[in-house]
């Protein structure tokens, strides 16, 4: 058998070959250990700022979705929440729905609401109604808000209020808590239904001082009512009336208490004792 001849090199390979010892020396390749510790520490270091970040957020507990919702004189609203939680709307009523990774928000600016809140252990719900707060973990119950002035009342469940200073109170069914020019008041019993009725279109007074029943026909006629006279708020109405009967509310004022009504051609009326008008 015949020998077949070897193919002479190319001058790059003898190039290559001759310095190839120089260049390992000049420039070595780490050991194979140090890359993989290398690429182990990278990875540890991903990981951990993922998780820092993660808990940062988390923290942090930034809004990933905000709703405005409103409804004007006379208009009634039922919301269905995305974790199952309820919220009804009364008259005149604007409040503010944030979704958060590990909490649930409201902030009630004017008017009234109903809460009927789904169990969360992990996600409190809270309302933020300007110098009151509220934070519950499921409930129903219902808070007014009239400028400064806040009043929580629980249907069922038990709920926490906070004014503006450190004091809280704990509020179970049948209770109610009001904030006035953010200071807690007593907590005192009341009808939990008859607070609520104006789900049903009713107005329910009960020894109901004159200030607040005008704050309500207020509300429902979208129009002011002014009381001309401070001394004149404490007087007391009682009674279940219609909310769609506002108008008619303040027209009966004067049989049920010693005021005279007057109204004006913009649609606001002024309440003041007799004789002033």
């Amino acid at each position: 058998m015949t020998a077949k001849p070897h193919p002479l090199p190319r001058p790059a390979d003898d190039a290559l070959a001759r310095h190839r010892d120089a260049l390992r020396a000049r420039f070595p390749l780490p050991p194979p250990a140090a890359r993989k510790r290398e690429r182990r520490k990278t990875a540890a270091t991903a990981t951990l700022a993922a998780v820092c970040a993660l808990g940062l957020l988390a923290w942090l507990d930034p809004a990933w979705r905000t709703e405005q919702f409103a409804t004007h004189a006379g208009q009634r609203q039922i919301l269905s929440l995305s974790d199952g939680s309820t919220v009804t709307l009364d008259t005149a009523t604007r409040l503010q729905v944030s979704r958060h990774l590990r909490s649930r928000r409201v902030v009630l600016e004017t008017g009234r609401a109903l809460f009927e809140v789904a169990p969360s252990a992990w996600r409190p719900f809270t309302v933020d109604a300007g110098a009151a707060q509220v934070r519950v973990l499921g409930t129903a119950f219902d808070v007014r808000r009239w400028r400064d002035d806040v009043a929580v009342t629980v249907l069922h469940g038990h709920v926490a209020v906070h004014g503006a200073g450190p004091d809280g109170a704990q509020l179970q069914a049948g209770q109610r808590a009001e904030v006035q020019g953010g200071r807690l008041g007593p907590v005192r019993s009341v009808d939990a239904q008859a607070a609520t009725a104006w789900r049903e279109g009713r107005f329910v007074f009960q020894r109901t001082p004159l200030a607040e029943v005008l704050r309500e026909i207020e509300r429902y006629r979208g129009h002011p009512v002014r009381l001309l006279q401070p001394e004149l708020a404490g007087l007391e109405v009682s009674g279940v009336y219609r909310t769609a009967n506002a108008d008619a509310l303040l027209d009966l004022l004067p049989a049920l208490l010693p005021v005279r009504v007057q109204r004006a051609a913009d649609g606001s009326a002024t309440v003041a004792a007799r004789g002033n008008l």
